[in-house]
């Protein structure tokens, strides 16, 4: 039995991915083609949806960086041999933090200072937050699938409770808090623009995407040019052999997972300041699960999760103009679709990946034998 050779790094990143996807939207495709619909025509609805017009671009970017945020916090805690699927509740506690901080300074702290201690309190809250289940799986042995779990229903609790009983106006219904002063709302990117002189029409999509690109930089120095993240590296490959080196695995674990949940808090920049501009329920909707098969789509790598992140928003923006304009496709066909990329770029990934290196490695062998300059520089050798 012939061993399969492992892909190259950029077919890793780039091409396995592309597969993927193209698999998944061909059985997705056949799937809406047996209830009833033309592939064709959703496609091409989802895409002008996401992509086709200022204003869908616009949705897709914004769902997209609260994506990035989780996306990379799986990932982070991945390189260090961690499965964090907490991203939820760490991305509650992080809006919670940055909230809190709004409700006790806005209205008297101006943008400048207030901005950026949001950011830090977000960042503080999530962190806090998933290190107590890195702790709990270094020191005590608890897995930390198992303590992130319940750490989501946690801060899900807690938030109802707080809102409900501490932070909601006195005799107001809805379950959220008064709204923030102005010097703690992040500016709009149609705002940003138009101080350059640039027309945009309004959109959700504010100034966190730029921190979104800074995370995803940071996150690729952090990991593959500093010490600190090559010993993360080192410990999420083999701990045993890490140790061995000299590395403790207990303080890597720590450092993964505090990384992971200071990233994870910051989607509340992006929902709390940047759109609400109040503490809310249902602010996180999601996102940390979703995160979780951004970061399998991108294989774990800052580029590969941006570019996830852009397709998850465009699924997310598009797949509500199909089901707007696409009679008889509903909301629950767009989840479909979305279910088939999570399984072609998780489970079936390891299926797929053979496939492609086998062909990969076919048609290299191929061009070799070919090309003539090859053969001649290779007999002069």
């Amino acid at each position: 039995m012939s061993v399969v050779k492992p892909l190259p790094r950029w077919a890793d990143l780039v091409l396995l991915p592309a597969v993927c996807l193209a698999v998944a939207l061909l059985a997705a495709g056949a799937v809406v083609a047996l209830v009833g619909q033309n592939p064709a025509e959703v496609i091409s609805v989802l895409v002008h949806g996401a992509f086709g017009t200022a204003r869908g671009f616009s949705y897709t970017l914004y769902y997209a960086t609260t994506f990035v945020f989780t996306g990379l916090a799986v990932a982070v805690a991945f390189h260090g041999g961690l499965f964090n699927i907490g991203g939820e509740g760490q991305a509650i506690l992080g809006g919670l933090g940055t909230g809190l901080v709004a409700l006790w300074f806005s209205a008297f702290l101006p943008a400048w200072v207030m901005l950026p201690l949001m950011l830090v309190a977000g960042a503080l809250f999530g962190m806090a937050w998933a290190v107590v289940p890195g702790y709990l799986q270094a020191y005590r042995g608890s897995h930390v699938v198992i303590t992130t779990i319940m750490f989501n229903f946690i801060a899900s609790t807690l938030l109802v409770y707080l809102l409900v009983n501490h932070l909601r106006p006195t005799g107001a219904m809805s379950v959220e808090s008064v709204a923030f002063g102005d010097s703690a709302k992040l500016p709009g990117m149609h705002e940003a623009l138009a101080w350059l002189g640039v027309e945009w029409p309004a959109s959700p999509l504010n100034l966190s995407v730029v921190i979104a690109a800074l995370a995803a930089g940071g996150v690729y120095l952090f990991l593959w040019r500093t010490r600190a993240g090559y010993r993360l590296r080192a410990v999420g490959s083999s701990p045993g052999a890490a140790q061995y080196a000299g590395i403790r695995p207990r303080r890597q674990v720590l450092l993964a997972m505090a990384v992971s949940g200071a990233l994870a808090g910051l989607v509340g920049m992006n929902e709390i300041a940047g759109v609400h501009g109040k503490l809310l329920l249902e602010f996180v909707s999601g996102a940390g699960f979703t995160g979780i098969a951004v970061a399998l789509m991108g294989r774990n790598h800052p580029v590969g999760i941006v570019f996830a992140s852009v397709l998850f928003g465009a699924l997310f923006q598009g797949g509500a103009e199909v089901a707007f304009e696409v009679r008889g496709f509903s909301r629950d066909m767009v989840v479909m679709l979305q279910g088939f990329i999570v399984l072609f770029s998780g489970a079936m990934v390891y299926v797929i990946a053979p496939l492609v290196a086998r062909a990969l490695h076919g048609v290299t062998g191929m061009v070799s034998r070919g090309n003539p300059q090859s053969r001649s520089g290779a007999s002069h050798g």
